[in-house]
């Protein structure tokens, strides 16, 4: 028996889901770069503000920020890499290469938005915390005293 026959015929369409994946895994990721270096480079200038000059704590934060966003947008690309359906024609990578990049940068424009929240959360705390004091007030509004019930033990 030739040990080549024993081999398991790879399938037709093998070639089209490898080109596929590939196609998918190089654009979310060179998407997911793209948009975390714009973020970083941007949103630093924003934590700048927010930290008040404190530039090493700023800085420390947006490097956190966005080693978390690698991880949750890297995580989310190779979590959605799986297809279950077999792919015949180049229409069909095409088409699923489209919709899981645009599930990719669905997710993308959420987690930048989420981003945006927490930078502005951080800015508008401490922008409150170094404000001045309120006015104290210059006029007072009399409430008429309650009268009292007798409290009754035991009840």
């Amino acid at each position: 028996m030739d040990p080549t026959s024993l081999a398991t015929p790879v399938p037709e369409s093998s070639t089209f889901m490898v080109a596929a994946y590939l196609l998918y895994l190089v654009v979310s990721i060179g998407l997911t770069v793209w948009v975390a270096r714009t973020l970083q480079r941007n949103g630093a200038h924003f934590l700048h503000d927010a930290f008040l000059g404190k530039e090493r704590l700023a800085d420390s934060v947006n490097h956190l920020l966005v080693v978390g966003f690698y991880l949750m947008n890297i995580g989310y690309v190779a979590l959605s890499l799986k297809e279950h359906r077999t792919i015949w024609t180049v229409q069909e990578v095409i088409e699923l290469v489209c919709t899981k990049v645009g599930w990719v940068m669905v997710v993308l424009g959420a987690m930048h938005f989420f981003n945006l929240y927490v930078f502005n959360r951080i800015r508008r705390s401490s922008q409150v915390r170094h404000q001045p004091p309120p006015v104290l007030p210059r006029e007072y509004t009399r409430v008429a005293p309650q009268q009292q019930l007798p409290v009754t033990e035991g009840v």
